[in-house]
């Protein structure tokens, strides 16, 4: 239970937001589905209307369920919302898969946001980032600050627990929506990122899904493939019939052998791969 004191503070978060939205005119909204960037755009769209875009960035690492159910939750809210190109895969530096990984792909990412914004006469752009992200390792905050992107959920010190309750109340469905990365960050760095590695990464993630999980992720390591299940559903995982359709399923994308990580689903599990020296540089 908050208290007084936790709500004040809570409140006066979320009128710092619609200030800070409202302070910058004609604004778009790098878009992606989330819960972070999905309630920005909500906010975005309450205080700006017609002065604001969410827009969003098609490209092969993009599950296309995510673009979908992304497009879907923006028509229900009547926010306006494009969908651009990107392609990362065409720059080598992005698919070797090294730690800048992540720079290179925003760097596309707001680039081509930027020449959206000179065609359409909008302002600025923004980012979803919010105060929980300081401590994690996100090379993308770098090209953010490269391209002058404006980040209003950390401007405003919301965390990701406020950000949730806030979609919440908004009535926004994605409110509890598990985190979802791109799906070149199932890939282990040091190996290329391809259409087909993504596809079978995808194509993965998808018979998860249909078998009834809920968070999970499908982690790339060539001839193997490490399944990341969620701690409160690896009963279900680790059941002797689960087993049976994980191994049809993932030797049938090309897998020659099939894993379940007993330590459950880890947001940036291939972060920990990282040695020290290369986490600094690509920060």
């Amino acid at each position: 239970m908050r208290t007084v004191q936790a709500i004040a503070s809570f409140e006066s978060k979320s009128a710092r937001l619609r200030e800070i939205v409202g302070g910058h005119g004609r604004l778009i909204v790098a878009y992606s589905g989330g819960v972070d960037s999905a309630f920005l755009a909500w906010t975005a769209h309450e205080v700006l209307g017609g002065a604001m875009r969410a827009v969003i960035a098609d490209s092969p690492s993009l599950a296309r369920t995510h673009l979908e159910d992304a497009l879907a939750l923006a028509r229900e809210h009547e926010i306006p919302v494009d969908v651009v190109e990107t392609r990362e895969l065409e720059n080598s530096a992005y698919a070797r898969n090294d730690s800048s990984r992540c720079f290179h792909c925003k760097d596309e990412l707001f680039a081509e946001l930027e020449r959206y914004c000179e065609a359409h006469g909008f302002a600025a752009i923004a980012y979803g980032v919010n105060a929980d992200d300081q401590g994690d390792f996100r090379p993308g905050q770098r090209a953010a600050r490269a391209h002058s992107v404006l980040a209003p959920l950390l401007e405003a010190e919301l965390t990701k627990t406020d950000i949730r309750e806030l979609a919440r109340q908004a009535g926004l469905r994605v409110w509890d929506k598990p985190a979802s990365a791109c799906l070149s960050s199932r890939i282990e760095y040091g190996r290329a990122i391809t259409p087909e590695a993504l596809r079978i990464v995808e194509k993965g993630e998808d018979a998860l899904r249909e078998l009834g999980f809920r968070q999970f992720r499908v982690r790339h390591h060539g001839e193997l493939v490490r399944i990341e299940i969620a701690r409160e559903e690896m009963g279900q995982a680790l059941k002797e019939e689960m087993a049976d359709k994980f191994t049809a399923v993932f030797k049938g994308l090309g897998f020659k052998f099939v894993t379940l990580d007993l330590e459950g689903f880890r947001s940036g599990s291939m972060n920990r791969l990282l040695s020290a020296e290369e986490l600094a540089r690509a920060r």
